[in-house]
């Protein structure tokens, strides 16, 4: 496992991330944490929960008891404590304050490396969202902060307000992006790249539909994609990935976790193995780079368009009547 920083941090984080939200019931703990050693064996040090997440902040607590500061713990906190209370939701002071001692407790830690809002909260000011996280940070409550679901401007306003301010900038983005969803790269990835972030990947398999078991096979009980509603164009980019994965013999898994790497070195894929088997699958990936020619070859098969802006400003830097002859590339 290789690792890089985390944003414009210092810290270090292994490429593959694991996240939690499989480990949502008690009933399976064994299970659980025969995942979590075969990751750590493997060298991976970041695993991401959330609040809504059911159980898995208890058993995740549970399972780092003895050897929590290996980890770099990420977890999560915006969604709702409590249907019936107006203020046990969102992203303002109150939620994260009481979210925030609420996962301590349930981790059995006295910190957490990577909190995130969960998701954009339109009737919360970011300036009160980032005011409230850098006193959780100068409390020693949490180390960095990141954003989870969020447009890239908002990143961009709330950065450049910790800027002038002094509070503490986010770290990251945790996004969802895979061969069938890349709508991240006309904005939050290059957003992300100028800023330095990180860009955790959430559901970089598609539900499982990459990894073809969907496709020209008998439809599978149990799974969290409905057979029935998976599309032509996702069959078409599922048997892309099968046949690549032929030639280069590896695993449906592996190269479309390998794509989400190979499109950015910010971008950290979040593997949610239910089995150690899985998991063993998904961690093969670490060691795949694809050719150039390859990630082309899956790149045509989604058939993706960045639209406007990006296309349009390519076409403008690629015609000399735009700006003129192209500067001289600084040695």
């Amino acid at each position: 496992m290789r690792y890089r920083v985390l944003g414009r941090t210092g810290l270090r984080v292994s490429e593959l991330f694991l996240g939690a939200m499989t480990f949502y019931e008690r009933g399976g703990t064994a299970e659980h944490r025969a995942v979590l050693d075969a990751y750590a064996d493997a060298g991976g040090n970041v695993v991401d929960t959330a609040t809504a997440y059911g159980d898995s902040e208890l058993i995740l607590g549970e399972l780092l008891a003895g050897r929590r500061d290996r980890f770099v713990l990420s977890t999560k906190y915006t969604l709702s404590r409590d249907h019936a209370d107006p203020n046990a939701g969102g992203n303002h002071r109150k939620n994260l304050t009481l979210s925030l001692d609420n996962s301590l407790r349930r981790l059995g830690t006295d910190y957490i490396d990577l909190y995130w809002a969960h998701v954009w909260d339109r009737h919360t000011p970011v300036e009160e969202t980032m005011r409230a996280l850098d006193d959780a940070v100068t409390a020693g409550k949490i180390l960095y902060t990141g954003f989870s679901d969020v447009p890239a401007w908002l990143v961009s306003r709330a950065n450049t307000l910790a800027e002038w301010r002094g509070w503490t900038p986010f770290a990251a983005i945790q996004v969802p992006y895979n061969l069938l969803r890349r709508d991240i790269e006309r904005e939050l990835l290059p957003m992300a790249e100028a800023l330095d972030l990180t860009v955790a990947a959430w559901g970089p398999l598609a539900g499982g539909v990459l990894t073809g078991k969907h496709t020209d096979a008998p439809a599978l009980q149990g799974t969290r994609v409905d057979p029935a509603t998976v599309t032509e164009r996702e069959h078409r980019v599922a048997r892309a990935v099968r046949g690549l994965a032929h030639d280069l013999d590896a695993t449906p898994a592996q190269v479309a976790l390998a794509w989400t790497r190979a499109k950015s070195p910010h971008v950290h894929p979040i593997i949610g193995a239910g089995t150690p088997a899985q998991l063993t699958d998904n961690l093969g990936a670490a060691a795949l780079d694809l050719p150039p020619d390859a990630v082309e070859r899956l790149d045509a098969a989604t058939g993706f368009e960045r639209g406007f802006p990006a296309d349009f400003i390519a076409e403008c830097e690629a015609h000399p009547a735009t700006f003129g002859p192209p500067p001289t590339p600084r040695r």
